[in-house]
């Protein structure tokens, strides 16, 4: 905290006044992350699309493009999650958002009928919040040295693949 009050010039005393924890600063970041590069809105217009496969192409794009640019911060979160709450709790409270997002993508594949045989709900949330983590999304880009086009590309791909009936085309 006292890093950041210096490199914003202001006191220490105000960076908590505003903030109260270290938590209440980092999960102020994070969700400021989300209003700057307006995931919400780019999901939740995604969306609307109304070919079931066209719309989780373009969630999943939405997706992948955010994840590239909250990378470093993600990644941070997840290392100190294990030993700092407020870490946790800010790293707890954006992956709620971004499941509530993502079952209601697949709830509205599932109303179109459009999900593979076997797939549950919540099954299928499950997998498609782990299978497109910002875990996945760094083991291919730092260990494997993927690029993101191809990570999105690459995963976008397998994700429709294992959820969906037969695509009509290839995504």
């Amino acid at each position: 905290m006292s890093q950041i009050a210096a490199e914003s010039g202001v006191s220490r005393q105000s960076v908590y006044l505003h903030f109260k924890t270290r938590g209440g600063l980092l999960l102020a970041l994070v969700q400021r992350a989300d209003e700057r590069f307006e995931v919400k809105e780019d999901f939740f217009s995604a969306l609307e699309i109304e070919d079931p496969f066209k719309r989780l192409d373009e969630c999943l794009k939405v997706w992948f493009e955010f994840a590239e640019k909250i990378h470093p911060v993600a990644t941070d979160l997840i290392r100190l999650r294990t030993t700092d709450d407020d870490a946790d709790a800010a790293w707890i409270d954006r992956m709620t958002d971004l499941r509530t997002w993502e079952r209601q993508l697949v709830q509205s594949l599932a109303g179109d009928g459009a999900l593979s045989d076997g797939w549950q709900v919540d099954d299928a949330v499950d997998y498609l919040w782990a299978g497109t983590s910002i875990q996945i999304w760094d083991v291919l880009h730092c260990d494997r040295s993927w690029s993101a086009s191809k990570i999105s590309k690459i995963l976008r791909k397998s994700v429709a693949k294992a959820l969906l009936k037969e695509c009509p085309r290839r995504v």
